[in-house]
């Protein structure tokens, strides 16, 4: 891959990071007292994964036509880097590794997983829906 389409992707994925820290202060302040916990938890989930696949398929143009595989990459260089992320401010703010991986869980309508599947597909999935591939 092209210094330029890594680049690409870091510049993308800081979008989406301050997008994610966002989505959090949101689902603290607003959605989780408004919808409870559980409720909270679900929304922001889906609330993210929206916005992901938004920038993802905003982005296409700046990165063009790449073919299949790249945007496949560009998709996993997101979840590697949104995981290094997540545990290692985990880290620095002193929690725990069990703490951290309770995200992992489903608990209290806490879908985690599943915005990081969406942040690992959406590349692939934009080029598809936007006629890239």
């Amino acid at each position: 891959m092209s210094l330029a389409v890594v680049v690409k992707t870091l510049v993308v994925w800081a979008v989406i990071l301050v997008l994610a820290m966002a989505n959090g202060f949101l689902r603290e302040a607003v959605l989780i007292p408004a919808l409870g916990k559980s409720g909270g938890m679900l929304s922001s989930g889906l609330i993210l994964s929206c916005l992901i696949l938004i920038v993802a398929y905003l982005s296409l143009p700046w990165f063009g036509f790449l073919g299949g595989t790249k945007f496949i990459a560009i998709g996993l260089g997101w979840l590697l880097l949104t995981l290094t992320f997540e545990f290692s401010f985990g880290f620095l703010r002193g929690r725990a590794l069990s703490e951290i991986l309770e995200a992992y869980t489903f608990k209290d309508g806490n879908i985690w997983t599943l915005v990081l599947l969406v942040t690992a597909i959406s590349p692939w999935l934009a080029a598809k829906l936007k006629g890239f591939l």
